[in-house]
């Protein structure tokens, strides 16, 4: 008798274990669930903060001065489209075309090529027909910067390797700085004289220039009047229609 009631409370004792450690488990999964649901609320409430403290970079909600900024803004599309035409033009008497500015001057040769029809010189030394490896094209690309630099044309914050890699905003900076050196800061245009060249300024004189080129747009001055690319677009299309 004795036997049969301690074995009867083995097996109550067992099931009340059992009945309790579903009961435990859940509890846990609940406190785990309650934990993650905490994580989850502080990293919304950082992200709030954040948007608070410095904004929302997403590209919807940009200000209009972020979005003319933007690498993909219309203007610079338009800037690059019209300095690839400026190229073009020159490089179309030895034959050679750029397709894409950001991409084929990275092998050094088209900007050889161009700058030696701008200059009317040769590269002060030798360089790599063929460039197949990057160290031949960052040779190359450094052959044609010291023939700039010991033209006495200075770039700023550009070296072989942003052409290589492809940086856009260096190489339409590299550009215009061609575009002023060879095609607007030139000793005297067609239509003035000595005195009058002597008398202005260099900007004054480009201003002057692109107001004879586009009389129909209202330029007046090198910053308001160029955002839109309208400006630079129609000067471009005078000189190379």
């Amino acid at each position: 008798m004795r036997e049969r009631l301690a074995l009867h409370k083995t097996v109550e004792c067992r099931s009340e274990r059992s009945s309790q450690a579903p009961q435990g488990s859940a509890r846990r999964t609940h406190i785990h669930g309650l934990r993650e649901q905490g994580r989850q609320t502080e990293r919304e409430k950082e992200k709030e903060n954040q948007k608070r403290d410095f904004g929302d970079f997403s590209t919807d909600k940009m200000p209009a001065t972020e979005k003319d900024l933007a690498d993909d803004a219309p203007w610079k599309k338009i800037q690059q489209n019209t300095f690839t035409r400026w190229c073009n033009e020159h490089l179309k008497c030895v034959n050679k075309r750029i397709a894409d500015l950001q991409l084929d001057l990275s092998d050094g040769l088209r900007l050889i090529a161009l700058l030696e029809v701008l200059s009317q010189k040769k590269m002060y030394r030798k360089y790599h027909p063929r460039p197949t490896f990057r160290q031949m094209k960052l040779e190359n690309v450094s052959v044609a910067l010291e023939f700039l630099d010991r033209e006495n044309i200075r770039l700023v914050s550009i070296d072989s390797k942003a052409i290589v890699d492809g940086n856009l905003k260096l190489i339409l900076g590299m550009v215009w700085t061609l575009i002023l050196h060879y095609s607007i800061s030139m000793p005297v245009w067609e239509d003035e004289d000595d005195e009058e060249a002597k008398k202005a300024t260099p900007k004054q004189r480009l201003l002057g220039w692109i107001q004879n080129k586009v009389p129909d747009m209202p330029i007046n001055n090198f910053s308001e009047d160029w955002k839109d690319g309208r400006a630079l677009g129609a000067l471009v299309d005078s000189c190379a229609p």
